[in-house]
């Protein structure tokens, strides 16, 4: 049966972040995942997680400027030195917080950037944290992501990523597929999971149109979860959603798997 986690960026938004640890491991959830713990002391978090026996599974590696716009400084190449010290604090977090994996965002391409050098600055980052990481025991995870959300997205299918991961050619890169952002730009979720599922140790959900939780949407996540299982998928699958009305009101659909 696919393992949740909650994602605690967009869910329990009801209540501030340091309160939806509590949140989610009263909803049942048994581990989480969220955007950054940059803004936060790594032992205050270290304290939320144990006293509500929560694992964290995954967060991103520093991604710029957030709040003003940035969505990850991966193929920039004036940002080199920052990426790399990014890898650093990342690890320092992660390791503090018992979280094995990683994921880097690639970031919207420069515009007056050629896409073929973008891709190189790309390849040479991971390469370098790849092997960081691999160090550290974490894994280094690239996520592709869907260009009606984030316009100019530089990583934006299964395909391109596929071809990335090959290029850095290490054995600590792996492809974090996010069924919604994979259902706007490419579909064929099921066969696409199943042909690069050695790749693939973790995911995340939410439907489409509107990014609410299964069931709202168009995605047969009645069909998708259990074919996961049928495959041999054991990673966790983030519920990277906003809720349509409150995060305990969206949670129907989950109850059989937070047994």
């Amino acid at each position: 049966m696919p393992k949740l986690a909650a994602n605690l960026t967009l869910m329990f938004n009801e209540v501030e972040f340091l309160d939806r640890f509590a949140a989610a491991a009263k909803a049942g959830f048994r581990a989480v995942e969220f955007l950054f713990p940059y803004d936060f002391d790594k032992q205050v978090i270290k304290q939320k997680l144990d006293e509500h026996n929560l694992q964290l599974v995954l967060h991103n590696l520093p991604a710029g400027n957030w709040g003003n716009g940035e969505r990850g400084i991966g193929c920039h190449g004036d940002r080199i030195a920052e990426f790399e010290a990014g890898v650093d604090r990342a690890i320092d977090y992660a390791t503090a917080l018992g979280c094995k994996q990683l994921n880097c965002l690639a970031g919207i391409r420069p515009s007056r950037r050629d896409p073929m050098e973008a891709r190189e600055i790309f390849i040479n980052n991971l390469h370098f944290a790849a092997a960081r990481l691999k160090a550290a025991g974490i894994k280094l995870l690239i996520e592709a992501i869907n260009t009606r959300d984030i316009p100019g997205f530089f990583l934006t299918n299964s395909a391109q990523a596929i071809d990335i991961i090959k290029a850095v050619g290490s054995d600590n890169l792996f492809f974090q597929y996010d069924i919604y952002h994979m259902q706007i730009m490419e579909g064929d979720l099921s066969a696409t999971i199943e042909k690069h599922l050695q790749l693939i140790p973790h995911m995340q959900l939410a439907d489409t149109p509107g990014r609410h939780e299964p069931g709202t949407g168009e995605i047969n996540y009645d069909f998708l979860l259990p074919h996961l299982d049928k495959i041999g998928y054991s990673g966790w699958i983030g519920c990277e959603y906003k809720p349509a009305t409150t995060t305990e009101a969206g949670l129907g659909w989950a109850a059989p798997y937070l047994k």
